[in-house]
C-alpha cells in the first residue's frame, strides 16, 4: 500500500492504487452516482450564485471560489467518516458544504449574518464548525498545515481511530511551515492526510515558475513520506484512490501527501479576470469537467438519460437559491459581538 520512496504510476493514478477503473463493480451504484452527480450540481450552482451575490454588491472582501474542483471536494469527503477532521485555505466554501455544515449557514456567513457558520464573524474565507469538524478556512497561505499536524498529535495523543484531512494549494508547498509540518507529522507518525489542491496556478503565477521540480507529490521525498498522485478532475478515481489512502492511513498511523490535479474554472479571486491562461487551455481542461465526466458515463452506462440529468442540475439550482434566500432574511449580528472572542477573559 506504501508509494514511500517512489515515484507515483501516473498510468493508475498514482502508486497508492492499483484499481483506478472507473468501470470498477464498487462504482456501479447507480443510486450512489446519481446522487454525487446531483451534489457536484448543487455545489458548481452555490458558487456560481456566491460569484452573482458578490458583483451585485450583497457582501464585500475577499471572495474564491472553487468551480471546477467539485470532483475532488467530493470524491474525498465520500471516502471519509463523519469524525474525522479537515481543514483547509480560504477556497473553502463547498469543502464546508461536504463537511456537514448547511449551505444556508455557508451562505449566511458570507453575508455576515449571525446565524453564519462563524457567526457572521468569519466571512468567505473563515468557515468553521466544531460540530462537524470543519477546522477552518484559513487565510494565511500554508497556514493550516502545521494545525493539521497539531490535530493529528491530538488524535495520536487521545488514541482515536480518525484522521486529519487538510487541503492545501499548490503555491503553499513552498512555504517554509509546510516543510516543517510535514516533518513533524512524519516524524511522530501522525494521521494526516495532505491534499493538494493542484489547480496549476498560486494566484496568477504558473506552478512551474516557481519551483525547481516537475511534480508536487515529490515534497513527500525530502520527508520518507508516502505519497501519491490522483486524477482529480475523476471523482469514481478520486474516490477509490483516497479510500485506499484513508484505510492505509487508519492502519498505519502514517501521513500520506496526495497531489489532486485539478483545475479551477474562475480567477483566484472574484477580482482576477485570468487572462494569464489561454483560451486552449481553458478548452482543454473544460473538456475535462468533473460533471461532464460523470455525466458521459452515466448515460453511456444507460444509468441517466440526458433530461433526468438535467433534472438533477435543476434540482441544484433550486437548492443553491434557497440557500441563498434564507441567507437574505437573517438577522446581522448583535452589536456587543464584536468584542467577543477578542480578548482573553
Amino acid at each position: 500500500m506504501s508509494s514511500k520512496g517512489h515515484a507515483p504510476d501516473k498510468s493508475s493514478g498514482g502508486k497508492q492504487s492499483s484499481k483506478q477503473d472507473a468501470g470498477n463493480a464498487a462504482y456501479q451504484d447507480k443510486s450512489w452516482l446519481l446522487s454525487v452527480y446531483q451534489e457536484m450540481c448543487y455545489f458548481r450552482r452555490f458558487e456560481e450564485r456566491v460569484l452573482q451575490a458578490y458583483t451585485t454588491q450583497k457582501f464585500a472582501g475577499f471572495c474564491h471560489v472553487h468551480i471546477g474542483q467539485e470532483g475532488l471536494c467530493l470524491g474525498v469527503q465520500k471516502a471519509l467518516r463523519p469524525t474525522d477532521y479537515m481543514i483547509s485555505g480560504y477556497r473553502s466554501h463547498t469543502q464546508a458544504i461536504a463537511k456537514g455544515i448547511p449551505g444556508q449557514q455557508v451562505f449566511a456567513e458570507l453575508f455576515g449574518k449571525a446565524t453564519g457558520c462563524s457567526k457572521g464573524n468569519g466571512g468567505s474565507m473563515h468557515m468553521f464548525s466544531k460540530e462537524h469538524r470543519f477546522l477552518g478556512g484559513h487565510g494565511i497561505v500554508g497556514g493550516q498545515v502545521p494545525l493539521a499536524a497539531g490535530v493529528g498529535f491530538a488524535i495520536n495523543y487521545e488514541k482515536k481511530d480518525d484522521i486529519i484531512v487538510c487541503y492545501i494549494g499548490d503555491a503553499a508547498t513552498n512555504q517554509g511551515q509546510f516543510h516543517e509540518a510535514l516533518n513533524m507529522a512524519a516524524t511522530w507518525n501522525l494521521p494526516c492526510l495532505f491534499i493538494i489542491e493542484n489547480n496549476r496556478y498560486g494566484m496568477g503565477t504558473d506552478i512551474k515558475r516557481t519551483t525547481s521540480i516537475d511534480h508536487l507529490w515529490k515534497r513527500a521525498l525530502a520527508f520518507d513520506m508516502d505519497h501519491g498522485q490522483v486524477d482529480a478532475m475523476n471523482i469514481q478515481k478520486t474516490h477509490e484512490f483516497v479510500s485506499n489512502v484513508v484505510a492505509n492511513i487508519r492502519k498505519t498511523k502514517r501521513p500520506y501527501l496526495l497531489d489532486a490535479i485539478c483545475y479551477r474554472y474562475k480567477g483566484h479571486s472574484v477580482s482576477d479576470p485570468g487572462l494569464y491562461r489561454t483560451k486552449e487551455e481553458m478548452a482543454e481542461w473544460m473538456a475535462k469537467d468533473p460533471i461532464i465526466q460523470l455525466g458521459d458515463f452515466l448515460k453511456k452506462n444507460k444509468m441517466a438519460t440526458e433530461e433526468e440529468l438535467k433534472a438533477l442540475d435543476k434540482k441544484g439550482k433550486e437548492r443553491a437559491r434557497a440557500d441563498e434566500d434564507w441567507a437574505d432574511e437573517q438577522p446581522i449580528p448583535p452589536e456587543d459581538q464584536v468584542w467577543q472572542n477578542v480578548y482573553a477573559d
